[in-house]
């Protein structure tokens, strides 16, 4: 998730900590069909205009969406206005802290798994595939901005970007990258073979199809991402300072 995404969801989200939205908010979702303010206003015992103001500031916000439709259906001439109807929106809010991508897993491993049967090989080897698969999706997606002569500072920042928005939170750590974050923190404390191979096959994956010399080797340490990124040759990590722990700009 980029920090600008991270953001707006942390607001939408936060819009809830009114008590009386939050209540509204209650009510709608346990609604069969979509609720008008006077609907609302009276299932929670508030004032129309009071909850006017805050079914449309969850609207603002993404949690509700809402149509339009007359009373009872009428139509024509002298059917009345059209009357504002709120339901839950369809888009989905996932704020953890620090940032998990269980959806992911969850995503790599049911393919994994379609991928065993219809191929009739190995669950392990499937995973493994689809994981790196995976990965060359994500470099894919950065290959043309950084285009194909890239410098190494280029590159590097591309990958420190899409790990990033992928919650590893990576540190530069002399000519080598620590991911200070684990994605998938719960699954690897108890699955940490099959959830740390994974994610080592991902990471890979999105190596190899960047013009870089990093690799990705396992180096299990508490609280950090079992993953290290190192350099390979005499090449170096190629960033500015300001990546690197502490950095004060």
């Amino acid at each position: 998730m980029s920090s600008d995404d991270f953001q707006a969801q942390v607001v939408s989200v936060a819009a809830l900590g009114d008590p009386i939205r939050r209540v509204l908010y209650e009510y709608v979702i346990k609604e069969l069909a979509p609720v008008s303010r006077d609907q609302a206003a009276a299932g929670v015992q508030v004032a129309r205009h009071i909850a006017k103001f805050h079914l449309d500031k969850l609207e603002d916000e993404g949690l509700l969406e809402v149509e339009f439709s007359r009373p009872s259906g009428r139509r024509g001439p002298g059917a009345g206005r059209p009357t504002k109807f709120y339901r839950r929106s369809s888009r989905q809010f996932t704020v953890s802290l620090p940032e998990r991508r269980y959806d992911l897993a969850g995503h790599l491993l049911a393919h994994a798994i379609t991928t065993s049967k219809d191929g009739g090989i190995p669950v392990a080897e499937a995973l493994c595939e689809s994981a790196r698969s995976f990965g060359q999706t994500l470099a894919e997606e950065v290959n043309p901005r950084i285009g194909a002569c890239a410098s190494q500072v280029v590159v590097t920042e591309a990958l420190v970007e899409v790990l990033a928005n992928h919650g590893y939170e990576p540190r530069i750590d002399g000519d080598g990258i620590k991911l200070a974050n684990c994605p998938f923190h719960n699954l690897a404390r108890e699955y940490p073979a099959l959830v740390c191979g994974m994610c080592k096959d991902l990471i890979q994956g999105l190596l190899a199809a960047l013009p870089t010399k990093l690799e990705a080797h396992l180096d299990p340490a508490p609280e950090w991402c079992c993953i290290t990124l190192v350099m390979t040759g005499d090449e170096h990590v190629g960033l500015p300072p300001r990546y690197a722990p502490g950095y004060d700009e």
